[in-house]
């Protein structure tokens, strides 16, 4: 798609919401558009200007109640403000004498709020094309306020209602109405030129790349909040020593990717866009997901497309079928290529290459057991409820109840959920809940439980590892990387009971389980117990950490990624 199907329609939409509210074959879609229709008949047919008050502080109530969360985007609720604004005019024009500096000013506010769906529309197209590229510059310009037009547009509405209502000397509202006008035709104009600076770095873009004469492209698309995933892996790329940029395929993760890396970041948002990045010198394109557009680079033949993946673990998602699209899959260890085979995806071992996870190189090892460790650090870990039901593997429902059985014991936490956590609104509650008790605790018994920020922004994954002497996580790549430090952990089985949890997740046979299947914590005692005291499974640690995490020397543990990718370079 390109950038201006989005604008044409939402100008579209609004001309549908026109003509069905004006021909009066429906009612108005919202609240504040029927109020302002009955302000608007009210003003016509009542006997008095205050017959149409209620309708009208009304219908300026619901706007204030909608645009509560911030400035609003231009174009946002244009057909309840016209109907405001005519019914201004008909309060003057019925009942009284109708002031011409107020017939004026409702026409020329009109004019500005129906100027506003064309300036949304135009600014669909204002959007950066690259940043810290050589020839480029940064990006088109400072984003442009179209939220104030909106505020200030809405502000000459008021005015002339109040000035309708009151009879006061129209001269008011036609000034603000002036004003709301200018600023509309002003952000209108800066768009524009913000549109002409956009197609001109265009013009220059493939020219500017192959100047810059990238070895190497990294593609990543994803939702908002989830940098994660590129930002493991940006340190090892850099260490390549090769000229390379990002390539992102909509504005909120070139802002986030902006924030991680000096290399040039390059934003493309359509298919037929994406010849004017595949700069002659190109030779590979790294993958950190396997989102759908992955696709859209994947058909250029002439590069090597090498799947870096973002975590391994026993999740579905970490078999699917669609890794075959690229060339080579590096994966951390010989569990990842057999994973495939045991659900089912046949794909040739050619299609493999083991680099380890270079992301655990400085996790620390564990230097004697836990049962000498008399008040024991536990991290607790959980990932999210997945985007679909079979990837629900999320032990937060009932982590409140873990946490509290390790402060029972005398055990400080670290608490880092997963990201996406937030997503879901009962998980968010769970992880507030958690975060409570802890900090009672921490009150309370002097406790130096880590949570909040200081866990989940300050410190790294590899921070919380080498802060903790045991784990408690569920389904999640963070296990098979907390495995690299031989510290004892525990699973929680939520998507299947615990007698079958190896079956389906092999990386349990080195953890204690606890069986929360259907909601019910069964086991826990007992997994702690092991956890915090003898630690029956240290020797199959040991040995599950060469299949998961590769049979690879700890001096040179992040240089056999630097060597494998290099080859392709």
């Amino acid at each position: 798609m390109t950038a201006s199907k989005p604008g044409r329609s939402r100008m579209s939409g609004w001309l549908a919401e026109v003509r069905t509210s004006a021909i009066g074959t429906r009612l108005p879609a919202s609240a504040v558009e029927v109020a302002a229709l009955a302000a608007l008949l009210l003003a016509a047919v009542g006997d008095s200007r205050l017959w149409a008050l209620p309708p009208a502080v009304l219908a300026l109530g619901l706007l204030a109640w909608t645009w509560r969360g911030g400035p609003p985007a231009a174009g946002t609720s244009v057909v309840a403000r016209v109907l405001l604004l005519a019914s201004a005019y008909l309060l003057g024009a019925v009942h009284g004498s109708l002031d011409p500096a107020l017939a004026v000013g409702v026409a020329v506010a009109g004019l500005a709020v129906l100027g506003e769906p064309l300036l949304a529309s135009a600014f669909e197209a204002v959007y950066p094309v690259a940043a810290n590229l050589p020839g480029i510059g940064s990006r088109t310009g400072r984003d442009p306020d179209t939220g104030r037009v909106t505020l200030v547009n809405g502000a000459a509405v008021l005015v002339a209602l109040v000035c309708a209502f009151t009879g006061v000397f129209g001269g008011i509202a036609l000034a603000v109405a002036a004003v709301a006008l200018g600023l509309t035709l002003y952000t209108g104009l800066q768009g524009l030129r913000q549109v002409r600076a956009r197609r001109r770095s265009e013009a220059k873009l493939l020219a500017a790349l192959t100047a810059y004469e990238p070895v190497f492209l990294v593609h990543w698309s994803a939702p908002a909040g989830t940098a994660y995933q590129l930002a493991m892996w940006l340190p090892y790329l850099e260490r390549l020593g090769r000229k390379f940029f990002v390539l992102v395929r909509n504005q909120t993760n070139f802002n986030e990717v902006v924030g991680l890396t000096k290399a040039p970041v390059v934003m493309r948002m359509g298919l037929n866009q994406l010849d004017d990045v595949i700069a002659p010198s190109l030779r590979a394109a790294f993958y950190v997901n396997t989102a759908t557009v992955n696709n859209h680079v994947a058909r250029y033949t002439n590069l090597k497309h090498i799947q870096l993946n973002h975590g391994d673990s026993d999740k579905v998602p970490s078999h699917n079928p669609v890794f075959r699209l690229y060339d080579k899959n590096f994966v951390a260890g010989q569990a990842a290529i057999d994973r495939f085979a045991a659900n089912g995806v046949s794909m040739p071992p050619e299609m493999f290459t083991i680099v380890g996870r270079p992301q655990v190189e400085n996790v620390a090892i564990a230097t004697g057991p836990i049962a000498s460790i008399a008040n024991p650090r536990v991290l607790y870990a959980p990932t999210w409820a997945g985007f679909y039901a079979d990837s629900n593997y999320s032990s937060l429902l009932v982590g409140y109840d873990i946490i509290k059985a390790l402060v029972a014991r005398g055990c400080s936490v670290v608490f880092r959920p997963h990201p996406y956590s937030q997503r879901s609104a009962a998980l968010a509650r769970e992880c507030e809940r958690i975060r409570t008790l802890l900090a009672d605790d921490r009150r309370t018994s002097g406790r130096p439980h880590v949570f909040g920020a200081e866990a989940e922004v300050a410190m790294t994954v590899a921070d919380c590892f080498n802060a903790s002497d045991a784990m408690v996580s569920d389904v999640s790549s963070v296990v098979a990387d907390y495995l690299y430090s031989e510290k004892p952990f525990v699973m929680v089985a939520v998507s299947t009971p615990a007698d079958r949890f190896p079956e389906a997740f092999p990386l349990a046979r080195a953890a204690y389980v606890i069986d929360a299947h259907g909601g019910r914590l069964q086991g826990l005692d007992t997994a702690l117990d092991d956890l915090l005291g003898s630690d029956p499974l240290a020797a199959a640690r040991r040995d599950l950490k060469k299949y998961y995490l590769g049979d690879i020397p700890s001096d040179r543990y992040a240089q056999r990624f630097l060597d494998e990718a290099s080859r392709y370079l």
